[in-house]
């Protein structure tokens, strides 16, 4: 039997998740925690005996450097790796760069939340999640899935918006849905995919345990549209 594996990780703490700023396609680097969670997350990956035959990431190195941690940990520092900019974090645009409370002193607490989590609102200059997923959800179809499918097991280290996109497809969310969805810095979430790519379940490692999901969807191929 075929373990169709898809492996989703957001990078470690970045240094200006730490200081509350807009980060988006601006490229910083990991703080001495990210560093521990990336590590920690590879660690989680090895001890439960995952294998991967390949790894994407993005083109922004907060989320390189947390899988090159977990590559390490797994024992796997020649794992072949792809890069790619449709992985990126959301475009932020005139936001990149703000610290949050200011933003929400200088535009009010209601247009930076609808800003920050509404589906389809774009901030100024920057991209919705709406706009991250019709560009995350087609190189996933035509990119990555292939491999899932043939069973290559894939690890994938990205942003909390684009994993979003990505988790709103394979979970069959809704757009209020997934505004609602969280995603920690450097915790692994854990698909499993059908022979038709419908999801059989999902597992969330967090510390010592697994907490497994049981999440039966339709096949993707199905759920694309809502995406859109």
């Amino acid at each position: 039997m075929t373990d169709r594996l898809l492996v989703l990780v957001r990078h470690g703490q970045s240094e200006w998740n730490l200081k509350n700023l807009f980060t988006g396609w601006r490229d910083v680097g990991l703080t001495e925690a990210g560093i521990a969670e990336a590590a920690n997350a590879g660690k989680l990956l090895a001890d439960r005996g995952y294998r991967f035959g390949l790894a994407f990431t993005s083109t922004l190195r907060r989320a390189q450097h947390t899988l090159e941690l977990m590559k390490r940990e797994l024992n796997l520092p020649n794992l072949e790796t792809i890069r790619d900019a449709a992985l990126n974090e959301r475009d932020y645009g005139d936001l990149t760069g703000l610290n949050k409370d200011e933003a929400r002193e200088k535009w009010g607490e209601e247009q930076v939340h609808v800003w920050r989590r509404s589906y389809s609102v774009q901030p100024p200059g920057g991209e919705s999640l709406r706009d991250t997923g019709a560009r995350v959800w087609p190189y996933f179809i035509h990119t990555m899935l292939p491999h899932v499918m043939r069973g290559e097991g894939v690890l994938v280290a990205a942003h909390g918006n684009s994993l979003r996109a990505l988790i709103m497809a394979l979970e069959g969310l809704t757009p209020d849905e997934i505004v609602h969805r969280e995603l920690a810095t450097g915790v692994p979430v854990v698909y499993r995919l059908g022979a038709d790519a419908s999801l059989i379940d999902r597992e969330i490692l967090e510390g010592p345990a697994i907490a497994p999901v049981a999440v039966p969807r339709a096949p993707l191929s199905k759920q694309a549209s809502r995406v859109s």
